[in-house]
């Protein structure tokens, strides 16, 4: 009895023994690859510790990569847009430097505008102008946002109507002045068609670019939840499609205004286009410049609108 308690206390003792002897070679082997680690490397032993960097200064928030401006440099801004040129304008017609024949000042172009103001002709050429725009330009819309949807959405439609479109878009529209004075006459359906031609095809390319730009993930959680093609074109493809298109017709928009004056040209009796060409001819330079004036005011209380619908109807984008 005596001899096995004295083997079972040899046995302990041996595998302790065995156990702090493993330990000890385990630490040595790891001093060993530390030491060999530092001296593969003693210069890093040596290394100074990285420098302080001081804070790096704010840069200028109008020069900085789409980060918005506080509100009042933004105003400033726009104040000078505006005002830096008619002040440059101000100070040539002021000094003599250009005659005012070939430019008159700002007062003079002012009462100029004023003079027509008082007789009605300007309000009724700025009413026959804005009549010319809803027909013509609001046809092309009625017809360019379905057909740019189809495009956007169905392959095989875009891939029909696209060359063509794409085609006769490059084509000038003041080219056709002509072909539509022998199709259509001299009367008004000419003068709308030529701002249908004008801003047709291009509204519908890009309406067609703003669908097919619609997330395919979207599309496809819309069938995994059950909608049908047509529920997915309703209620996923158009809505997020919405803003797009209206940016679209505001870009037109734009060219509206100015193929309006072309067509207005040929054979009017009333509009803005034919009170520039009037005043042209008795070299009425100040009339020329009020009536681009009204343009331009026309045109940006235009897209103003447009932008307000946007953003109405638009809340959700970007």
């Amino acid at each position: 009895m005596t001899e096995l308690t004295g083997s079972a206390s040899r046995t302990a003792a041996g595998t302790e023994a065995d156990e702090l002897e493993a330990q000890r070679l385990e630490d040595e082997q790891r001093l060993a690859e530390e030491h060999a680690a530092t001296a593969a490397l003693p210069e890093r032993a040596n290394w100074a510790p990285l420098p302080r960097r001081a804070r790096p200064k704010p840069k200028a928030a109008l020069f900085t990569i789409r980060t918005p401006i506080p509100v009042r440099a933004k105003w400033t801004l726009t104040v000078l847009s505006v005002a830096l040129p008619l002040a440059i304008w101000w100070v040539l017609s002021a000094t003599g430097a250009v005659s005012p024949t070939f430019l008159p000042s700002p007062p003079a172009v002012l009462k100029a505008g004023l003079q027509m103001a008082s007789t009605g002709e300007l309000f009724g050429d700025l009413w026959a102008t804005v009549q010319r725009i809803l027909f013509g330009f609001g046809l092309a819309v009625l017809i360019s946002v379905p057909l740019g949807i189809v495009m956007g959405t169905f392959t095989a439609a875009r891939a029909l109507a696209e060359p063509i479109v794409g085609l006769v878009r490059y084509m000038p529209a003041s080219a056709f002045i002509l072909l539509l004075i022998i199709w259509l006459g001299i009367g008004e359906p000419s003068k709308v068609a030529l701002l249908f031609i004008g801003t047709f095809f291009f509204n519908t390319l890009m309406v067609a670019d703003v669908v097919g730009g619609v997330p395919r993930n979207l599309i496809n959680v819309s069938y995994t939840l059950g909608s049908r093609r047509a529920e997915v074109l309703r209620r996923v493809i158009v809505p997020y499609s919405l803003p797009g298109i209206i940016d679209a017709i505001r870009v037109n928009v734009a060219a509206a205004w100015n193929f309006v004056v072309v067509a207005e040209l040929v054979n009017s009796t009333a509009g803005l286009g034919y009170r520039i060409v009037r005043a042209q001819r008795f070299l009425q330079t100040d009339k020329i410049f009020a009536v681009l004036v009204v343009i331009g005011l026309s045109g940006l209380a235009t897209d103003v609108a447009l932008r307000l619908l946007r953003s109405k109807v638009g809340r959700w984008a970007a």
